[in-house]
């Protein structure tokens, strides 16, 4: 056979497997036995063996996996994947359709979906191909899966249409492939996995992509980004699009137009809950009109055109054996209940959080009481209540300790709160938790630094608070645990990268009372420095917007402190920066105050191709603008790409501005 007779085989070979893989995995409906597809997968292997470079990317022969990866890619989300809001009764599901007609003017149908419990994934084609899949991460960056989620048998390689698009949907792992994954891991001695979903989030993030290839997971897609651009109006119409396209769409979605309707939704799911192929943990109602999505919008968080019903939780009863109590990084001592192991929900539980003396007290906790455990939002184990009933005679109540289990300082009580302190500034678990908390992301972000490594640093006496971490040397690092010369190279380059951090984040990191990473870059853009701030009088920093005297007195406090002092003279030793790096509230001022743009109401749409839509939206607002996401009466200017779509028609329909990205580009170049 010479190249050109294999390449036809080959072309012919792809096309049919291809076929006949989406009918079995897509649309569960094999129209071949499974000798037949054998046979010709041996038979396209042989001869891509014998002809490698008629290899090609939509080949099923790469979906085997064997990639190694050394970790993931950091990928940006144009358009942030959101999380959904929840509630947990019928009345409350009421409420929220209710609330968003008369929000939207009018009555719509919703359309109905199963709660698929895996983990979001976002998939990218380009000319009908697929070119890159990424997991959510934290709505706004995720990370590059994409050779991953080519192992999946469900994640078309080709499109039926030569289209470039975004979806997004749900990788699971099916209960049967869970169950036999579990099964082999224990015959190995390996830990079993806790529930399909954690290990269907372990198989996506394996760095060998020939191990997720083992797992058998599979994918629902059920949202089309920007569907305009198909002139596609419902959800269900793109649910419809999306599997024409040759996406596998979970069946059992359903539009509802009434309360009735939805209820019956419910009810027949929950009942059949048990007897699906894959775990759900509830269902998800979405206005079936895109043009509700586009009036209503979305939070910082949460789309306001979605909810999602949460079944009931499982409650079993089990007994408390202990009361363990640990010290977290703000000194708060947390009380926690040890039990008798009991399955709940699909995982065995035998710890729960008593939160605090409070609730300790008001739930009437003993030692040896029988109580009832669910899982709250079908997540964090909780004691519903105390089975008086089975309370052993002889039962005496729980005594709340006084002294930190930890050092053994005395505990106290501050501003009156329900939570127990250790105020203690040398105590080891203190010290400890701090520490996690100053190296990690939205703090100094110390890459590689997480909790495992800080405890042997700090149990080996290196480090005692956190300067000590900028006096690490190489060969420190080296007597650590699995540390070789590139690992601590690593970590001492992040070290040394966290001291040119801007203010707010090291005012962030060193845990003030009540000062969290919004309230520390206000701070850090009024007073510039940590000594201005210091020096700062309760009146002035009440005086910002958002900012009380809780924070102002929490402020003080520190700044009274001692070894608050003492530590911030240690950091400026070592050099870390202590001034605010980013544009102050003047120089925003000033960058708006000349803008064409300061005041506008401006809405982006559309394909930019020498922008990012995140950087054009984070430039606009530094000069003065607002950027929403509907087109309506109040916006001053459509700011538009390719394929722009329906905001371009009803933009032109209200004669608002439009400027296309060269335009605009422009004016950015003008300013």
């Amino acid at each position: 056979m010479d190249k050109e007779e294999a390449k036809k085989e080959l072309e012919s070979l792809r096309e049919k497997l291809t076929k006949w893989s989406r009918e079995y995995y897509v649309l569960d409906a094999p129209t071949v036995e499974d000798h037949v597809y054998d046979e010709n997968y041996k038979r396209l292997l042989e001869l891509e063996a014998k002809f490698p470079e008629l290899v090609t990317k939509d080949s099923p022969s790469q979906r085997v996996g064997g990639k190694i990866l050394t970790n993931f890619t950091k990928v940006e989300h144009e358009i942030p994947m959101l999380s959904l809001g929840d509630v947990f009764s019928k009345e409350e599901l009421a409420d929220f359709v209710k609330r968003l007609n008369e929000n939207a003017g009018a009555d719509f149908g919703y359309n109905c979906e199963l709660k698929i419990d895996g983990l979001a994934i976002s998939l990218t084609y380009e000319d009908g191909i697929f070119v890159k899949g990424s997991t959510r991460g934290n709505g706004t960056i995720g990370e590059d899966i994409t050779e991953n989620l080519k192992t999946i048998n469900a994640v078309p390689f080709k499109l039926n249409e030569k289209i470039s698009v975004e979806v997004r949907g749900e990788c699971y792992m099916p209960k049967k492939s869970f169950v036999d994954l579990n099964k082999k891991r224990e015959a190995e001695g390996q830990p079993v996995f806790a529930n399909p979903r954690n290990a269907a989030a372990g198989s996506l993030r394996q760095l060998d992509s020939k191990i997720t290839a083992e797992r058998n997971l599979s994918i629902f897609i059920y949202y089309l980004m920007e569907p305009e651009k198909f002139g596609v109006k419902t959800q269900s119409e793109a649910l419809k699009k999306m599997a024409s396209w040759g996406f596998r769409v979970n069946g059992e979605s359903r539009v509802c137009s009434t309360m009735d309707e939805i209820d019956a939704y419910l009810d027949e799911y929950q009942a059949k809950r048990a007897g699906l192929e894959y775990d759900i943990d509830g269902i998800v109602l979405k206005a079936e009109p895109f043009t509700v999505h586009e009036l209503v919008g979305n939070t910082v968080k949460v789309p306001r055109w979605a909810i999602a019903y949460k079944f009931p939780p499982d409650e079993q009863e089990t007994i408390v054996r202990d009361i363990e109590w640990t010290v977290g990084r703000t000194g708060v001592v947390t009380p926690t209940a040890v039990m008798d192991p009991v399955l709940l929900a699909g995982t065995t539980v035998s710890r729960a959080s008593l939160h605090n003396p409070d609730y300790l007290n008001e739930k009437g906790i003993r030692l040896l009481d029988t109580v009832k455990l669910h899982k709250a939002g079908d997540i964090i184990p909780e004691i519903s209540e105390v089975v008086l009933e089975k309370r052993p005679e002889d039962s005496k109540p729980y005594e709340i300790p006084t002294n930190c289990p930890e050092c053994g300082a005395k505990l106290v009580h501050l501003d009156d709160e329900a939570a127990l302190r250790c105020i203690n500034p040398k105590c080891k678990a203190l010290m400890k938790e701090s520490l996690t908390h100053f190296t990690s992301r939205n703090a100094m972000n110390i890459d590689g630094l997480g909790p495992k490594i800080i405890e042997q640093l700090f149990e080996r006496g290196m480090i005692n608070d956190v300067s000590d971490l900028y006096k690490l040397t190489f060969d420190d690092l080296l007597l650590l645990d699995k540390f070789k010369e590139k690992s601590a190279g690593n970590l001492l380059n992040a070290i040394d990268a966290s001291r040119k951090n801007s203010l707010e984040r090291l005012l962030f990191g060193l845990g003030i009372r009540h000062v969290g990473a919004k309230a520390a870059k206000l701070l850090a853009k009024r007073f510039m420095t940590m000594d201005s701030l210091a020096k700062a009088s309760k009146e002035e920093i009440v005086a910002i917007e958002t900012m009380g005297e809780t924070i102002a007195d929490s402020l003080s406090t520190y700044f009274n402190s001692e070894g608050a002092n003492e530590l911030l003279e240690e950091l400026k030793s070592v050099g870390v920066n202590m001034s605010y790096l980013g544009k102050t509230a003047a120089e925003l001022e000033e960058a708006a105050s000349g803008s064409a743009f300061n005041g506008l109401t401006v809405v982006l749409t559309g394909t930019l191709e020498r922008l990012k839509r995140s950087d054009a939206k984070k430039w606009l607002e530094e000069h003065g603008a607002k950027v929403t996401g509907s087109v309506t009466k109040k916006t001053n200017l459509l700011i538009c790409g390719h394929d722009a779509g329906s905001k371009l028609t009803k933009a032109k329909e209200l004669g608002t501005k439009i400027m296309n990205e060269e335009e605009f580009l422009q004016k950015m170049e003008e300013k």
